[in-house]
């Protein structure tokens, strides 16, 4: 820089240095505010970087289409939870009474905390560490929580997704080889498995042929290569989906997306043309209305809507992030959530026309059963052909008919009837038998199909759905990972995808083990529940309450263009934080009043029995000790400055048109005066935009005055952060 220039020669002035910066670029001509970018950087980049608000040229990937980014946001959204949780939930909690608090849960917390993280991921254009780190400094750890909790997801939850592409390939035969138990050889006779014949069919393939399962968790019984040659496969589809970032995955989208619906329209009109499909509606729809006064269902309906949404992740922010500044994130925000309800409505319908199907099978092979019993007792007169109703015919008994004479029975032989071991058989309690998760998909599901015309083509429809609907939440979850994770480090993203995909792959060979199922029901249960409540709490208060919610809508009105709704401000503010703060307080209760344990399938009793042991408890706490553990150590190695917080001595470069004048190519003592011993927490992030991101106490551009040159100044006269405030 010349010696004389205007830099130069205010270095023994008081005047702060930025208004010679000022005056220097005041002497350019008016340039258009939209085409003028400011852009402040780090020094411990290799080199400054140029940001321009036109995103063509722009480094940072975007969306091919708005239809391609609300796709990923609901492939993500939707996911196995859709079809096997919330059936389970409506038909344990009241019916269709359930889905009023769930539809105000999901308005009062879900709408808002998912629109809070599609908006600072749109504006700040980062993964969840850079957002988090930008936003408040010292809780920059939430972004680093938010990818371990990622990670120990993803270990177990591409596990299903294998055992799904398991179960794929066993559909191309028929009979499917779950529909009938196995014939076994016993010396010169061929007997029933016993093990299939004291339990189901579709339940002994399940724990022995698929899993060939332990009878705890601490007899591992080694590798169950089936399984594990499904898991590498199902992390070779997530990785060659990922292994180009959003270019690759977002065309995945487009079937993995879609393809889920197709299947459950497909289902629901095959299931409302099945016997008793009316029966199984019925029972979902018809509201139970005491159960909505207990806390534990606003509970479960409060986590359900946590989860369903993908909040705390990482993903939702790692997916908005690629979009255009002008997106308006509000009206996503409201479409996916509400999707994601019809979505659950829909599986929750298809799920009960089948088990209403499912229940008059089993009821009437309950009543064939239990009249060969009575007819076994008539002939050997321990029955009277008196009690038998005249009109009763036992070549076709209806269930109306073995009814009456059950109860004829039970009346007259009150004494002794406990020894006869007659079934009530009524319709009711096959309906009110709670599946849920594994249970509901591998056993329950798969029972009824075996009783469809054509069952091969629906197991088949039926498993590559499961298999689409986990690769899109595998999609947007290892996103949470690797977008942070090269945003912040600079990482190759094709090679850090593929290092986490067989990093996981390794790791998750502990859950194909023969206890593997142990290990992912207790992960499910409990490794990310916690983590991720303190998680989206911390998000919402780095937001509301260190950022400022008013400066936090004002941004959001710039980026928008219309300001939001009143709503957010105090849901933001107020509603969400303590709704959030409740469900943590009630998840450390039930944590403390059931203690964590796990089904274990007893062979011997063709059971499963609630077990618990110590080192898997504190295997678990570890866990969750491990996933909120960032947040804690990033809060004080900020704290006591024992680690930067990404802002250095700054460069500043200006941009008009196609010339750039650029002024960061300052000598070593010429760049200190610039920035005249400025505290380097005072520097300010590097900011995507050509708006500075306001932070707590900061000025507003248009509340400045006497600024003649405020089109120029407003990204490095306004160069204060949130970090500088803390």
């Amino acid at each position: 820089m010349p010696k004389h220039s205007k830099v130069t020669q205010r270095e023994q002035s008081n005047e702060h240095v930025t208004e010679s910066v000022a005056d220097l670029l005041a002497h350019e001509e008016p340039v258009d505010y939209k085409r003028s970018v400011l852009n402040v950087s780090s020094e411990t980049h290799s080199k400054d970087k140029e940001v321009e608000e036109d995103s063509d040229s722009e480094d940072r990937p975007a969306w091919n289409s708005k239809l391609q980014y609300i796709l990923a946001q609901i492939g993500y959204s939707v996911g196995l939870g859709n079809v096997w949780r919330f059936p389970y939930l409506c038909q344990k909690n009241g019916g269709g009474a359930y889905m009023i608090p769930y539809l105000v849960l999901l308005i009062i917390i879900g709408i808002p905390l998912f629109f809070l993280e599609l908006a600072v991921g749109q504006r700040i254009r980062r993964g969840s560490i850079g957002v988090w780190n930008y936003v408040c400094p010292r809780l920059g750890g939430i972004g680093f929580a938010s990818c371990v909790v990622c990670f120990f997801v993803g270990l177990y939850y591409n596990v299903i997704i294998g055992w799904s592409i398991f179960y794929f390939f066993k559909s191309f035969q028929y009979p499917l080889p779950w529909s009938e138990c196995p014939i076994v050889k016993n010396g010169s006779m061929a007997v029933v498995e016993a093990e299939c014949d004291k339990s189901s069919a579709t339940t002994y393939f399940w724990y022995r042929e698929t899993l060939n399962i332990s009878n705890s968790i601490a007899e591992g019984g080694g590798l169950n290569w089936r399984m594990t040659l499904c898991l590498l496969c199902a992390w070779s589809m997530v990785g060659l989906a990922m292994i180009k970032g959003i270019q690759s995955s977002g065309k995945v989208m487009y079937f993995s997306s879609l393809f889920p619906y197709v299947v459950l329209v497909c289902f629901l009109v095959r299931g409302l043309l099945l016997r008793g499909a009316i029966d199984g509606i019925l029972h979902m729809l018809t509201p139970k209305v005491e159960k909505m006064l207990d806390p534990q269902v606003w509970r479960e309906a409060a986590t359900q809507v946590f989860f369903a949404l993908g909040l705390g992740f990482g993903g939702v922010i790692a997916f908005s992030s690629y979009n255009k500044q002008d997106n308006n994130c509000h009206f996503d925000a409201a479409l996916v959530s509400f999707i994601n309800f019809f979505t659950s409505v829909l599986a929750t319908l298809v799920v009960f026309a089948v088990l209403g199907f499912k229940a008059n099978v089993m009821n009437e092979k309950c009543v064939v059963e239990n009249a060969e019993k009575i007819l076994e007792y008539l002939n050997l007169r321990i029955l009277s052909h008196d009690l038998i109703p005249p009109h009763v015919n036992f070549s076709h008994l209806t269930t109306k008919d073995y009814s009456e004479m059950y109860n004829v029975i039970r009346t007259v032989k009150e004494d002794h009837f406990q020894e006869l071991r007659l079934d009530a058989c009524v319709l009711e309690d096959e309906l009110n038998k709670a599946v849920q998760g594994t249970g509901l998909a591998f056993i329950a599901f798969t029972e009824a199909m075996t009783h469809f015309p054509a069952s091969p083509f629906w197991s088949v429809m039926f498993f590559l759905m499961l298999i689409n609907l986990g690769l899109g939440s595998m999609i947007g979850t290892m996103e949470g990972i690797i977008t942070p994770i090269s945003d912040t480090f600079k990482v190759r993203k094709e090679i850090f995808t593929v290092s986490c995909c067989v990093c996981a792959f390794l790791l998750g060979l502990i859950f194909v083990q023969r206890s593997g199922n142990y290990f992912v029901s207790m992960f499910d249960d409990y490794s990310a529940t916690l983590p991720l409540t303190i998680v989206v709490i911390l998000e919402n208060i780095a937001v509301a309450w260190v950022y400022g919610t008013k400066k936090f809508m004002q941004e959001l009105t710039e980026m928008l263009g219309f300001c939001p709704y009143r709503y957010y401000f105090y849901a933001w503010k107020y509603i969400s934080p303590i709704c959030m703060a409740m469900l943590l307080s009630a998840s450390l209760i039930q944590l403390g009043i059931s203690p964590p344990g796990y089904n274990a399938w007893i062979k011997e009793m063709n059971a499963e029995c609630f077990e618990l042991h110590s080192w898997a408890l504190a295997m678990l706490i570890s866990l969750i000790i491990l996933a909120v553990f960032p947040v804690p150590m990033v809060f004080i190695l900020r704290q006591f400055h024992l680690i930067s917080d990404g802002s250095n001595t700054l460069s500043v470069s200006y941009k008009k048109g196609q010339m750039m004048k650029d002024i960061s190519n300052l000598e070593d003592n010429d760049e200190t005066r610039f920035i005249l011993s400025k505290m380097s927490s005072e520097a300010p992030s590097p900011m995507p935009t050509h708006r500075s991101y306001l932070g707590p106490e900061s000025i507003s551009p248009m509340e400045m005055s006497g600024i003649s040159s405020g089109r120029y100044g407003s990204n490095y006269l306004i160069a204060t952060s949130p970090e500088s405030e803390l």
